[in-house]
């Protein structure tokens, strides 16, 4: 596409706009996470055994990432069709009106069993609309940009930690002003509530950006009315090595942020220790995120994710030896390294590639699909180790997942150098 196609201030609006729109879907999607792990086992699951509860509490946790593909199928359906924008602006409404009901919720105490069942109802629709915001974003980041696709597509990705550092930030906030017994009883729920300031606030960033140059281009060219089927048929093996490539990312990145919470607190550390490591763990990740996606733009996304898993699969047997250490120190270091320096390596150039990966009307599917599915991996992670009580088994399946990642870049092409509208998909597939 010729380059003034390309608006550098439209460039700039949907870079701020994917970031914004990351950390507040992310605030959202993962304060549901902090307070799994420590406070909804104790007021929604409050007939339970403590242990029973938590892993019932995780488990909520984790049905928020099995409805993320079919969010990635909906959205993606219909942005693919109609544009990405449109589909942005209504995940958002979905996330921040679901995460301000949670605040309302009653408790088990209150309405009984129903409680629950509302709590999971809608981290099901906090799924739906994760599910359908990230690949819109990265879409607007990545198709908005004429060069340096991965740096601009990582600020979406970067929106995640940095959203992670607000929840956990402000739900431990509340939790040191108010005492435990009144973040029990009613200071929970104000993270949540405050859910609606933020909608307001990414509505109005995102409202001024334009379609994509990109999909405009692209219209009126394409004649397939279902994304889905274009990417079974002409994109089958994108779908399937870009679902393994990114499994390690999500294992590793909910172990590091929501099983090791609660495990922490159980071996022996605070909540607010555990809570403190994480957060910082998280605001240096944002800048890890960014610094390595640059650098895949340099050197490729398949040489910088394939050292990044073989660096994880590795750290995976110190973690937890460090964990049992008892120091507040070596447990920060861990968190950092992993969270802010070798994750990332896998993570950071997941946006780029996925997006490199599939023609215009089946990018926003195909993306959506193969993150969203590898990030079912993540959810279920927390609640598997969590059963296991296993750190030797919890290390050999961050090691088999990161094996995993190296295989199936070693399988994909070097996806940088391509144009996103002209350039032919790879391995004889239909662009």
């Amino acid at each position: 596409m010729p380059s003034e196609h390309y608006s550098p201030v439209q460039l700039r609006r949907a870079v701020l706009s994917s970031f914004l729109g990351s950390v507040i879907e992310y605030y959202d999607f993962l304060l549901y996470a902090t307070a799994s792990a420590v406070v909804f086992a104790r007021i929604f699951f409050s007939d339970l055994d403590p242990v029973v509860a938590t892993v019932a509490s995780l488990g909520t946790f984790a049905t928020g990432y099995l409805a993320r593909p079919l969010g990635g199928l909906i959205f993606g359906h219909y942005g693919d069709i109609i544009g990405r924008k449109r589909m942005l602006v209504l995940t958002m409404v979905l996330m921040g009106t679901a995460s301000f009901l949670i605040g309302l919720l009653p408790t088990y105490d209150q309405v009984g069993a129903w409680a629950p069942v509302a709590l999971v109802l809608l981290r099901l629709v906090q799924g739906v609309a994760v599910g359908g915001e990230w690949g819109g974003a990265v879409l607007m980041s990545a198709e908005h940009a004429n060069t340096r696709r991965g740096l601009w597509a990582s600020f979406t990705g970067a929106g995640a930690p940095f959203g992670m550092v607000l929840s956990t930030g402000v739900l431990t906030g509340a939790a040191a002003v108010l005492g435990e017994e009144a973040f029990l009883a009613w200071g929970w729920r104000i993270p949540f509530l405050l859910s609606l300031v933020l909608l307001g606030l990414g509505l109005f960033v995102r409202l001024k950006v334009d379609e994509t140059p990109v999909f405009r281009e692209d219209e009126g060219k394409s004649t397939a009315r279902v994304p889905l089927l274009n990417v079974l048929r002409e994109h089958p093996r994108a779908l399937s090595l870009g679902i393994g490539v990114g499994l390690a990312a999500f294992v590793v990145q909910t172990t590091l942020t929501t099983y090791l919470l609660a495990y922490g607190v159980q071996v022996g550390f605070s909540r607010q220790t555990v809570l403190a490591a994480i957060t910082l763990s998280s605001l240096l990740a944002v800048f890890g995120t960014v610094f390595w996606s640059g650098v895949s733009d340099r050197f490729g996304r398949r040489p910088i994710m394939m050292i990044g898993a073989v660096l994880v699969a590795a750290y995976g047997f110190a973690l937890f030896p460090m964990v049992h250490s008892g120091s507040a120190a070596l447990l920060t270091l861990a968190l950092v390294l992993g969270q802010s320096v070798l994750h990332p390596m896998i993570y950071g150039p997941l946006a780029a590639l996925y997006t490199e990966l599939f023609s215009t009307r089946a990018r926003y599917t195909g993306a959506s699909l193969g993150y969203q599915i590898a990030a079912l991996g993540g959810g279920v992670a927390p609640v598997v180790f969590a059963q296991l009580q296993s750190p030797v088994a919890t290390s050999l399946v961050i090691a088999a997942c990161c094996a995993l990642t190296v295989g199936c870049a070693w399988v994909l092409p070097e996806t940088s150098r391509d144009d996103l509208v002209s350039a032919r998909r790879w391995a004889g597939e239909a662009s």
